[in-house]
């Protein structure tokens, strides 16, 4: 039976430092390569088989596990917020990091992560640049009102971004002098090529015929739509890494971290670790949600009862979360199940 060898990986931008050993611990090799493919492919053809390598969550993660993947017996992602507590050390350079990677994997300490398929990191990309470009529309509409009262120019708030409101306030309007006009059609334009581009984005995602199924599932959910439809599955992924409801809310960063000490029990803010595609997107959904829907109303007037409305948001983000999972798992649409006052005879 051959043995197995353990490559530990510390990776930059530039460069990417490795450590390889055996199951006793023994040094094989170690140094750095540069970051690219092309260097990958070369180190590659040195390296003693079989051997399973793990690296850290970063940017510059993706690519190069997709290279590896194909030569590796195995291939692991650690968790950067939990190897930092583990491989703690006063003295720290590349060369350590990827050390202390190896005896992780090698000793089976690795705090993993869930990986991504490829198919679907792709689509989040995608559907990430449209949220971009979405903050980028909000940020250039700011700035079309921003540059109108400067110069004390009154306007239809509600109509502004209207063509024709628009088109006739650059026309009629005095107080708009000329320099100010072309800064005005500036703004207008690109405003316009962002909006068309985020529109053709978001209908290339909802055509996908790798998503569309579960997409068209998840919005018979109420106060679901695409947007937090799509971002639930590309964020997500395998919806079956979560064992739980309670471990899918932490992860949408939909409750407070907990600081316990003896008899004292501390609850923080919501937590910043989590993921904040979906915090926001569905913290959004609970603020339209109880129009929606009378039983997720239901939930949000008896928490603001309590004096807190941010909280009773929360609380409707929450119960979203708990719909998702469950449809997502069960692969059912959506039923409302009416509950039934029986008399006892």
């Amino acid at each position: 039976m051959q043995s197995m060898y353990y490559i530990g990986l510390d990776v930059h931008k530039k460069t990417i430092s490795y450590c390889v050993k055996d199951g006793s611990g023994i040094v094989h090799a170690e140094g750095t390569i540069s970051a690219t493919r092309w260097d990958l492919d070369r180190w590659m053809k040195m390296l003693p088989r079989p051997w399973t390598a793990a690296m850290e969550a970063t940017i510059f993660t993706g690519w190069i596990y997709d290279h590896l993947k194909p030569h590796a017996a195995a291939l692991k992602v650690a968790h950067p917020l939990m190897l930092r507590a583990i491989a703690a050390a006063k003295k720290k350079n590349d060369r350590i990091d990827a050390n202390k990677i190896t005896d992780c994997l090698r000793c089976d300490f690795l705090p993993e992560c869930y990986m991504a398929a490829t198919e679907i990191r792709e689509r989040r990309r995608t559907l990430r640049y449209r949220n971009l470009l979405v903050h980028q529309a909000v940020q250039l509409k700011n700035k079309i009102s921003g540059l109108l009262m400067e110069a004390g120019v009154s306007y239809n708030k509600q109509k502004l971004h209207k063509v024709g409101y628009f088109k006739e306030l650059l026309a009629t309007n005095p107080d708009i002098n000329e320099g100010l006009r072309p800064l005005l059609r500036l703004c207008r334009e690109t405003l316009v090529r962002l909006q068309k581009t985020e529109s053709a984005l978001l209908r290339s995602l909802q055509r996908d015929s790798l998503l569309a199924e579960r997409v068209q599932r998840l919005m018979t959910i109420p106060a679901v739509g695409p947007i937090t439809a799509l971002t639930w599955v590309l964020e997500v992924g395998d919806v079956k890494r979560f064992s739980s409801i309670k471990k899918a809310i932490s992860y949408c960063g939909l409750c407070g971290a907990e600081k316990s000490s003896a008899d004292t029990v501390k609850r923080t803010p919501i937590s910043k670790q989590r993921n904040k595609h979906l915090q926001s997107v569905l913290v959004e959904a609970a603020k339209m949600a109880p129009r929606l829907s009378p039983e997720l109303a239901l939930i949000y007037d008896r928490e603001k009862q309590k004096g807190n409305a941010n909280r009773a948001s929360l609380a409707v983000a929450r119960k979203l979360v708990a719909y998702l999972v469950a449809i997502d798992r069960s692969q059912r649409d959506f039923l409302v199940v009416e509950k039934e006052n029986c008399a006892a005879a």
